[in-house]
C-alpha cells in the first residue's frame, strides 16, 4: 500500500469532473473533498446513497441522501476550453510556476 506522500492526484477540490464508468457515468459535478490516501473523490450529486436513520432528540430521522466517494480513476477532468473529458498534465511557466493543463486543448487549469 502506498503512503500519501507518494500518490499524485490530478484531480484538486473545486474542479470540475465527468464521470466515466458505473451507474452514473456521464454526470459531471464539482469535487467536493479528495481523500489522498484511499485515492477517492467526492463529486457533488454523483453516486447518490441512502441511509436510514432512526429519530433521536436532535434530529426526525428518516431517509437521507448523500454523495458517496468514487474512486479517482473513474472520473476525468472537463477541459476548460472544449467542454470534454481531458488528462491532466504539468508544466513550468516562465515565471517559475508548475501549472496542470489540459492534453486535451493544452490550456492552463491553474490560475
Amino acid at each position: 500500500m502506498a503512503t500519501s506522500a507518494n500518490i499524485k492526484m490530478r484531480v484538486k477540490r473545486g474542479d470540475q469532473v465527468v464521470v466515466l464508468t458505473g451507474r452514473d457515468k456521464g454526470k459531471t459535478g464539482e469535487v467536493l473533498r479528495v481523500d489522498r490516501e484511499r485515492s477517492r473523490v467526492l463529486v457533488q450529486g454523483v453516486n447518490m446513497a441512502k441511509r436510514h436513520q432512526r429519530p433521536t432528540q436532535t434530529s426526525p430521522g428518516g431517509i437521507n441522501e448523500f454523495e458517496a466517494s468514487i474512486h479517482v480513476s473513474n472520473v476525468a477532468l472537463i477541459d476548460p476550453d472544449t467542454r470534454k473529458p481531458t488528462r491532466v498534465g504539468y508544466k513550468t511557466l516562465d515565471d517559475g510556476r508548475k501549472v496542470r493543463f489540459a492534453k486535451r486543448s493544452g490550456e492552463i487549469i491553474d490560475q
